[in-house]
């Protein structure tokens, strides 16, 4: 996982059937899965070789508004600034800033063209 800021620090993808889209991952990909405990149900980091490549997802709790599609989460060095300016430059925040414990902030924006990502912000 790259924590430099400006960079795509993890990509997770959100589906109704994680189950089945974890399996297709591991065979077209090669990724293994690893369960991730998410209370009373398992969300999934896609490793290779022991390392963490990606996420999939249920479409559950804090994700059941998120439509099914790629989510990149992009690392930013102050989060809320960053909120600020999406704001300010015509963008809408689909989220609140919201707390990762353990690791830190982020918030689901969209931009001007209705292009949505994650803003990410490292303890």
């Amino acid at each position: 996982m790259d924590k430099s800021v400006g960079s795509i620090g993890w990509i997770d993808l959100t589906v109704n059937n994680a189950e089945e889209v974890k399996d297709f991952y591991a065979e077209v990909v090669g990724w293994k899965p690893e369960g991730l405990s998410m209370g009373d149900y398992e969300d999934f980091n896609m490793t290779m070789e022991g390392t963490p490549k990606a996420g999939i997802c249920h479409k559950k709790g804090p994700n059941a508004h998120i439509p099914s599609q790629w989510m990149m989460y992009i690392n930013v060095a102050d989060i809320e600034a960053s909120s600020k300016a999406v704001k300010q430059k015509g963008g809408k925040l689909l989220t609140e800033v919201k707390s990762m414990t353990g690791y830190g902030k982020f918030c689901m924006i969209e931009d001007p063209a209705g292009a949505v990502c994650t803003l990410f912000e490292h303890e």
